[in-house]
């Protein structure tokens, strides 16, 4: 199989990875990537997504685009489901009126945290807030628009780009005397370039449509998480002293959107694909935090 791949989100961390593993990997010259960022796919311009999707013509649209901004999400719930909604309906329904493929990514803040077993893709969704809310309404409208595409619910991202939290407790930890980190919130940290393995593996292979989970295999809290990264900071001589880590609760630490206290999701659907190999949080962590030690 081969074709054009069209990546939207190309800027973001998770397009960086893919871009930089697209390039790496060995594979069949007939497939071209187009990577666009938000200066020439933008989310919220309809009419501009269309122009650009009729001049490219993909036969698979890789959507790893998102308004992600968890908190500001309650006051501007507007661009939020603009961009994970709205957005999402109109690519899948170009894609639905041309034969062409879509992969979606969406999240972990899908589902409502009661559980105390992993999630399986089936699990009944039940969104905290605005965020999961119109990431959930995305998932709705593409499978209505278009039932054989492929949705990759994924948490926790991080990566060497961009903003996310093992660059925030690197930073705060070099600046603070000591910090307190949620210990009542548990998750699985993914890094962008294992998830990016992933969606090249969906890309290029023969998988089947559906719903998939993906993340790196931990059940952790965010205290613990940042305790690792510290361990690791340390080792590599991205921080060059300890600080004292304090474990704190939801209640301790409020946030305008409420969190998921419990997000960890079963990936065993998406490791018996054919080529998909487990990762390990701890050795995606390691190589995230060489990466930045480099830079």
């Amino acid at each position: 199989m081969t074709g054009r791949v069209l990546l939207t989100g190309a800027s973001g961390q998770l397009g960086q990875s893919f871009c930089q593993f697209w390039d790496s990997a060995e594979q069949d010259q007939a497939w071209q990537l187009v990577a666009l960022g938000r200066d020439e796919f933008d989310l919220t311009d309809e009419q501009g997504m269309l122009t650009a999707l009729e001049t490219r013509q993909p036969d698979i649209l890789l959507n790893a685009a998102a308004y992600t901004a968890v908190d500001g999400a309650e006051t501007d719930s507007a661009t939020a489901f603009q961009v994970n909604a709205s957005a999402v309906d109109t690519m899948a329904r170009w894609c639905q009126q041309h034969a062409a493929r879509m992969i979606h990514v969406s999240t972990d803040f899908v589902f409502d945290g009661k559980a105390t077993r992993p999630y399986q893709p089936e699990h009944a969704t039940a969104p905290l807030g605005v965020y999961g809310t119109s990431k959930r309404e995305g998932e709705k409208r593409l499978l209505e628009a278009l039932p054989a595409a492929t949705i990759v619910r994924t948490s926790w991202l991080y990566s060497e780009y961009g903003h996310n939290f093992v660059k925030t407790m690197l930073r705060l930890m070099r600046e603070k005397d000591s910090l307190g980190i949620v210990d009542d919130q548990r998750g699985s940290p993914t890094s962008t370039h294992s998830l990016a393995r992933l969606l090249h593996t969906l890309v290029t292979e023969e998988c089947p449509a559906g719903i998939y989970h993906w993340n790196d295999g931990a059940d952790i809290s965010w205290y613990a998480f940042a305790q690792a990264i510290q361990r690791q900071g340390l080792a590599c001589g991205l921080l060059h002293k300890a600080i004292p880590l304090h474990p704190l609760t939801t209640a301790d630490y409020p946030t305008p959107a409420t969190r998921p206290a419990y997000s960890v999701m079963d990936r065993s659907k998406a490791l018996d694909l054919k080529g998909v190999e487990a990762s390990n949080w701890e050795v995606e962590l390691r190589r995230v935090i060489d990466a930045l030690a480099m830079n």
